[in-house]
C-alpha cells in the first residue's frame, strides 16, 4: 500500500519563506560587515608598517639600538638579524615568539635574500605581516600577528551571528502566530465549507475586515448563494415534475387495468388516450427542456427591430383561430437579444390569451417604448386574472385557470418570465378597461444578453408555428 505523504502546509512554507529571507538579509550584511572590518584592520596594519619604515629609515641609528628603543605592541614584534644571528629583539607578545621561530627566521632571510623588503610570512603562530629596513648585513624587523589582529573581528562576527540566530528564532515564533492569525479565516472557510452537505447549503462564513482573505470569503457565500438557490430550484422542479408526471401516469395506468382486450372500441379508445397523454408528456418535456435552455443563458445576442418583430408576431398569431387578431401599435427602437426566444415570448402570451378569453372574442397586440424600454403587450377581453393571483402565473406549473379543461403544461408563462429576465426585463399584467388583462413584456432597449452558439428552437406555448405551417 502506497503512503501518501502530507503536504506542506500554506502556513509553514510562508514562514520558511519569511525566514529565509531574514537569513539571507543577516547573512549578506554579516558578511559585509566582516569583509569590511577585515579590510580595514589589514589597512591599519599596513599603515603601522609604513610609519616603521619611515622612522627607521630616518632615524640614522644601528639596528640594535633601533630595537632597543623600539616599544613592544601586543600583536607585534621588532627584531634585528644579520645573516643566521638574531641581534636583538622586542619582548615577544603572547603567542608570538619570533626570535624563536625557525621557520618564520629561515623565510624571512630567504625573502631578503631575494629582496622581498615587505609581504607575509606563516608563524608557528599564524601568518604575519612584516616590513623590513636593511643596514648594512643587518636588517631591522617589524611583524604584525593577523590572526591576533583580527581577534576583535572575529569576536564580533561571532557576536553577530548569535544575534542573528536569536533574531531569527524570534522571527519564527513571532511569525508563527502571525501567520496563524493570518490564516485563521482561511482556516474558518475550509471548516465551514467542510461541513456543508447538499442537505444543508445555509451555513455561511462571516467576512471580516476588507483584505482579500475577506473578498474571498464573500465570493465563497456568494457562490453558495447561487449554488443554494440552484439546488432549491432543482428541488422545486423535481418536486413539480413528479406532481405533473402522476396525473397522466394514473390516467393510463387506471385505463389499461380496465380495458376489456376482447372490446375492438375499447382498444381504441384507451390507445387514443394513451397517445394523448404521451403527447401531453412530450409537450411538458419539451417545455422544461426550453426553460432549462433560458435559464441556462442559451440566447444568440442581435439587434432586434422592435417594429419589425411586432409585424412578425402579428403575422404569426393570425394562425391561432377562433379570434380576431388585431395590431394596435407599432414601436421603435432597436433591442439588442434573441429574436427568435422574444418572438417565443411574445407567442407564449397571445396562445395563452387564446386558451382562457372566450372564443371569438378580439385580442391585440402591440409595442410601444419610452427610449429606453421597448413595451411589447398582449390585450385580450376574456376574464382577466384576480390581482391576488397574478404574483402565481409565472410560476412553474401554477395554474390560474377561470376555464377547466385548458390544456397545457403549466410551464408556457415560466418560459416567457425566463426569456424577458434573460434580457434583464420584466413582466407586469393589468387590468383591460371594461374586462381582461394584458400582459406585457418590459424589455430594455440596447440590452446585452449573453450570446451563445446553442441552437435556439422557438417554441410558444402548444407550439403555434406548426399551427401556421399546417395551416
Amino acid at each position: 500500500m502506497i503512503r501518501r505523504t502530507r503536504p506542506v502546509s500554506a502556513r509553514v512554507r510562508l514562514l520558511t519563506a519569511i525566514l529565509g529571507v531574514v537569513l539571507l538579509g543577516l547573512i549578506i550584511a554579516g558578511g559585509v560587515t566582516f569583509f569590511v572590518q577585515s579590510e580595514r584592520v589589514l589597512a591599519n596594519a599596513q599603515r603601522q608598517l609604513d610609519g616603521f619604515v619611515s622612522t627607521v629609515s630616518a632615524s640614522g641609528q644601528d639596528a640594535t639600538d633601533l630595537v632597543a628603543a623600539a616599544v613592544p605592541g601586543r600583536t607585534d614584534g621588532t627584531l634585528a638579524i644579520s645573516g643566521v644571528a638574531v641581534l636583538a629583539t622586542t619582548p615577544a607578545p603572547p603567542g608570538l615568539p619570533l626570535a624563536g621561530d625557525a621557520a618564520f627566521l629561515d623565510g624571512l632571510r630567504a625573502a631578503l635574500d631575494r629582496g622581498e623588503l615587505r609581504g607575509r610570512l606563516d608563524t608557528a603562530a599564524g601568518p604575519v605581516l612584516y616590513a623590513a629596513v636593511v643596514d648594512g648585513d643587518a636588517a631591522v624587523v617589524q611583524a604584525i600577528s593577523i590572526d591576533q589582529r583580527m581577534e576583535l573581528v572575529t569576536l564580533s562576527t561571532m557576536t553577530y551571528a548569535i544575534t542573528g540566530a536569536g533574531v531569527l528564532l524570534a522571527v519564527g515564533v513571532a511569525g508563527w502566530f502571525v501567520t496563524g492569525r493570518l490564516f485563521s479565516p482561511l482556516r474558518k472557510l475550509r471548516d465551514t465549507t467542510d461541513a456543508i452537505t447538499i442537505a444543508d447549503l445555509g451555513v455561511r462564513v462571516s467576512a471580516d475586515g476588507n483584505d482579500e482573505i475577506a473578498d474571498l470569503t464573500a465570493s465563497v457565500n456568494s457562490m453558495l448563494d447561487r449554488l443554494s438557490m440552484s439546488v432549491a430550484a432543482q428541488r422545486q422542479l423535481l418536486d413539480d415534475v413528479r406532481h405533473e408526471l402522476k396525473t397522466p401516469i394514473t390516467i393510463v395506468r387506471g385505463h389499461l387495468e380496465t380495458m376489456n382486450p376482447a372490446d375492438a372500441d375499447d382498444v381504441v379508445e384507451t390507445r387514443d388516450l394513451g397517445i394523448s397523454e404521451l403527447d401531453r408528456l412530450s409537450r411538458l418535456v419539451d417545455d422544461i427542456d426550453a426553460l432549462a435552455d433560458v435559464e441556462a443563458g442559451s440566447l444568440s445576442a442581435g439587434v432586434v427591430d422592435v417594429s419589425a418583430l411586432t409585424d412578425r408576431v402579428g403575422e404569426l398569431v393570425a394562425a391561432i383561430p377562433e379570434h380576431t387578431w388585431t395590431i394596435e401599435a407599432r414601436g421603435r427602437g432597436r433591442i439588442v437579444g434573441d429574436h427568435d426566444r422574444l418572438v417565443q415570448a411574445w407567442l407564449q402570451l397571445a396562445d395563452n390569451a387564446a386558451k382562457y378569453t372566450p372564443a371569438g372574442s378580439p385580442i391585440e397586440i402591440g409595442s410601444s417604448d419610452d427610449g429606453a424600454v421597448a413595451n411589447l403587450w398582449v390585450r385580450d377581453h376574456g376574464p382577466g386574472i384576480p390581482p391576488a393571483a397574478r404574483h402565481r402565473v409565472f410560476r412553474r406549473f401554477d395554474r390560474v385557470s377561470t376555464r377547466r379543461g385548458v390544456d397545457g403544461s403549466g410551464l408556457g408563462l415560466s418560459i416567457v418570465d425566463a426569456i424577458v429576465r434573460a434580457h434583464d426585463g420584466h413582466c407586469t399584467i393589468t387590468d383591460t378597461p371594461g374586462g381582461g388583462a394584458t400582459l406585457t413584456l418590459h424589455v430594455p432597449l440596447g440590452g446585452s444578453p449573453a450570446p451563445t452558439d446553442l441552437p435556439t428552437p422557438v417554441r410558444a406555448g402548444d407550439v403555434v408555428l406548426q399551427r401556421e405551417a399546417t395551416g
